[in-house]
């Protein structure tokens, strides 16, 4: 049963001259965690503001758990836990009393449903009488996950909550989310790190706007068909231009220390791709045929927007 569904979801701001989300539908199964993957800017928060009842549809419809976004609103915010990208709690009151407050507001308490948040508030006990404002990002994120959990959701939105914290923090809350999902949460979460794919059952590339693809990650991978070759030399300025100016390169682009490389053939475009290299005399050069991660299949899918556009 899909707990969360969007049917062609527009959004615009500025008096319709931006154009927010366009034409978004997906589904998010119970007790799913479900991943939103996408740059700053991609429509992602605008998103998660619609699917809590903060914003209303230009276009299209919704449902919650069977709740529509519109109609239902009242209901829709007794049963969902929204935790915002930005640190939104109480600064000004400490650990203990925002847990309370938010209990309060939801005619709750924290021992009620204490169980939710255990393995959370544990780590946060020790600075129960600290104010939030002078709580680490780290903990600052774990407060406010415990805030949304009070009240016992059946479904929890997080707009990045990994953003600003330290590696450790990262995985830490990832480990904190599968303890939820065992749980029987659903729990869409978004976020800009790529990497974090890997933790959702399902994810959903968003760029500008635009679903690009929605699968499992490894389907995901497996969409990438083209050969990617990474490579690398002392001039790296001109190793761009050069490959890009090569007539069977479809896509070059910087990725770490190295450059991604697209061709449009596989075996035999990649020994001629070489011998022109090596005719260009770079300094240092190197190539390796490699497999591509969910980056280079955000890119590919990026670039066939941008030409689609």
């Amino acid at each position: 049963m899909a707990e969360v569904k969007v049917r062609n979801i527009s959004k615009t701001y500025e008096k319709g001259t931006v154009q927010a989300l366009k034409n978004i539908e997906f589904e998010v199964a119970s007790g799913e965690l479900f991943g939103l993957i996408g740059p700053d800017g991609a429509g992602k928060t605008t998103l998660f503001r619609l699917l809590t009842t903060l914003l209303v549809p230009d276009e299209g419809s919704a449902t919650v758990a069977g709740f529509d976004i519109v109609t239902d609103l009242w209901d829709i915010r007794k049963i969902v836990g929204y935790m915002p990208g930005r640190f939104s709690l109480y600064q000004d009151l400490s650990v203990e009393e925002n847990l309370n407050f938010f209990a309060t507001v939801f005619n709750t308490t924290v021992a009620e449903n204490y169980h939710l948040i255990k393995d959370i508030y544990v780590q946060l006990e020790p600075f129960k009488h600290r104010l939030a404002g002078k709580l680490s990002g780290g903990m600052k994120q774990k407060l406010a996950l415990c805030c949304a959990l009070v009240h016992e959701p059946k479904v929890l939105f997080l707009d990045e909550p990994t953003t600003g914290v330290d590696p450790v923090s990262r995985k830490e809350f990832w480990d904190m989310l599968d303890l939820l999902k065992k749980k029987g949460i659903t729990i869409v979460v978004s976020t800009p790190y790529m990497d974090e794919a890997s933790r959702c059952d399902r994810i959903a590339l968003i760029q500008k706007g635009e679903i690009l693809e929605i699968d499992t990650l490894p389907a995901i991978l497996e969409k990438h068909e083209r050969p990617l070759f990474a490579i690398r030399a002392k001039d790296r300025y001109r190793l761009i231009q050069e490959v890009r100016a090569y007539e069977e390169t479809v896509s070059c682009y910087a990725f770490g220390e190295e450059n991604h490389v697209v061709l449009k053939n596989d075996l035999e475009g990649e020994t001629e791709f070489k011998a022109y290299l090596k005719d260009k005399g770079f300094e240092g050069l190197s190539f390796s045929r490699i497999a591509p991660n969910i980056e280079d299949v955000f890119i590919k899918l990026m670039l066939e927007q941008e030409t689609h556009a």
